[in-house]
């Protein structure tokens, strides 16, 4: 299933796409009991399994050409993410010494989410290098802890897009990442939350960033240095993933502060990441 969240005549709701429309998630309950928002759904199995017993024979009631794009999913927690776990792109940034041994974690507040077609705003009082990254993000989908690497593909829900955008010189200036990664509205999510059984395989995706349709990132996710089934389990040692949590996997090469000379994002530039299954994020910087 393809999970989009939306905004329609002043409305905020989710639903399920299907071709050009969308199914209300109101469509499936009575108003007292109608899950809030998807992580709420997630988090509750015997709702879920209801919507995957009906969806297949309704249609959809609104067009997808007539909504706001929301934040695909707004996790319970901040986004988690993981630094430097494509080689080509640490050698981009710096050098074999900085290939990471364990993984690198940080977060992005909740602050800085943005949907599909949403603006990114430049902030050029706090920074003159914002900077794209195109990344595959994990959705949990049950509560775990302390899980193994065999058994955490199992606690996941689906997966989405998210454009990890960083403020590189805050990132020199404070070493690390945090404040670089924060700031409002510099972490466009989506387009959809796409379920697991669509993507049996996510390591087999390929993904693309464009950046003013030029061709910024070309990458495969077979690439990452910790596949997803080790980062889950290594995040979940000691610290309790619940349902929602969203986890960003990390960036190809090809950034902008990678380039020759570095290239960094503009008022006026979009930004369209793509990847396979799942769908474009695009987001214009203003």
């Amino acid at each position: 299933m393809k999970w989009i969240a939306f905004k329609v005549g002043g409305r905020e709701s989710f639903g399920i796409v299907k071709g050009d429309k969308i199914i209300d998630i109101s469509a499936f309950f009575v108003e007292s009991e109608c899950p809030k928002s998807l992580v709420e759904l997630i988090a509750e199995p015997e709702k879920l399994e209801h919507i995957m017993n009906q969806q297949e024979t309704m249609n959809g009631s609104i067009s997808l050409k007539d909504v706001q794009f929301l934040p695909a999913i707004v996790p319970p927690n901040n986004v988690l993410a993981v630094g430097k776990n494509y080689r080509k792109h640490v050698l981009e940034m710096g050098s074999v010494a900085d290939i990471p041994e364990a993984i690198m974690i940080f977060t992005k507040s909740r602050n800085t989410l943005v949907g599909n077609r949403g603006q990114i705003p430049l902030h050029v009082d706090v920074t003159r290098e914002l900077d794209y990254e195109g990344e595959l993000a994990v959705v949990i989908g049950k509560q775990i802890t302390n899980v193994t690497e065999d058994e955490a593909m199992d606690a996941v829900f689906g997966y989405t897009i998210i454009n990890d955008v960083t403020a590189r010189d805050l990132q020199g200036k404070h070493k690390q990442f945090y404040i670089a990664k924060s700031l409002d509205g510099t972490c466009p999510i989506g387009p959809y939350v796409v379920t697991k059984d669509a993507i049996p395989d996510p390591s087999k995706l390929r993904i693309q960033t464009f950046v003013n349709e030029e061709l910024r990132q070309d990458g495969k996710l077979d690439q990452m240095i910790f596949p997803i089934a080790t980062i889950i389990a290594e995040l979940s040692k000691g610290h309790t993933l619940v349902p929602g949590d969203v986890i960003a996997t990390g960036t190809p090469d090809g950034v902008g502060k990678g380039m020759n000379p570095p290239s960094f994002l503009q008022a006026g530039d979009t930004i369209s990441i793509t990847i396979e299954g799942i769908g474009t994020l695009e987001n214009q910087v203003m």
